[in-house]
């Protein structure tokens, strides 16, 4: 999704949660500034930030931006991905994503799969400096070196590792009982405990570029989590 959208709603129209990781920043202080308003003054939310499209169905309001976004909200988005190309796959382009639009990305998803040998760790991570180059030379993707050489380097992790890749991520599924949907686009968070310790571990195992923003929207774009809303005729059924 991010990936990219801000927290608690969408830059360019793209998924919430799908943001680029600002290490070292964040919001200190829980107090207010200015006087308190009364009750009365206090804007009343929406009951949901839901939008019926020209076909009927309720959608999340990223969802009906572009023909693209409508497919990607209905058939992908919040979907459970299980294999390990589908995971590196999604783990690349939220790391691509980082400062982008979605949309940007997903309009090169086939130059990006096409350049990185389908998304086949074992494939990327055999990647040289040549490859490098290639990669840099490639309009059809995002030409960003350290980007680049972040994708071989996780590739080459994803070699590395005791358990699938698959079995690393959903380890940090949060507990789907209890969690309510989210009404409105305030609602989705940036990032949660389960997003913050996914990046730990997969930093941990040799991964880089991934912070706990983009480990949330990896969770929610790969399924771990269902971040439609409440009323979007895609919410609970993704499972």
């Amino acid at each position: 999704m991010s990936g990219g959208p801000l927290s608690g709603g969408p830059l360019s129209g793209g998924p919430p949660g799908a943001e680029p990781d600002l290490l070292g920043s964040g919001i200190s202080g829980s107090g207010t500034s200015g006087p308190v308003r009364p009750a009365s003054d206090v804007p009343v939310r929406p009951a949901s930030d839901v939008v019926v499209g020209a076909d009927g169905c309720p959608r999340c309001p990223w969802g009906l931006s572009t023909p693209e976004y409508v497919a990607y909200h209905d058939y992908e988005w919040g979907r459970p991905v299980r294999d390990t190309v589908g995971l590196f796959e999604r783990l690349t382009l939220e790391a691509f994503q980082s400062g982008l639009s979605w949309l940007t990305i997903l309009r090169k998803r086939s130059a990006f799969r096409a350049a990185f040998a389908g998304f086949d760790p074992a494939a990327v991570a055999a990647f040289g400096s040549a490859d490098v180059d290639r990669l840099l030379a490639d309009a059809g993707i995002v030409r960003n070196r350290r980007k680049i050489e972040a994708t071989i380097v996780n590739a080459r992790a994803v070699l590395t590792l005791d358990h699938p890749l698959e079995e690393l991520i959903w380890s940090f599924q949060p507990e789907p009982t209890g969690r309510a949907a989210p009404a409105t686009l305030a609602d989705v968070p940036a990032k949660t405990p389960e997003s913050v310790a996914l990046a730990k571990g997969l930093r941990a195992a040799g991964f880089v570029f991934v912070g706990p923003t983009t480990a949330y929207a990896l969770m929610q774009a790969c399924g771990l989590v269902d971040d439609h809303l409440s009323g979007c005729w895609v919410a609970g059924g993704v499972g």
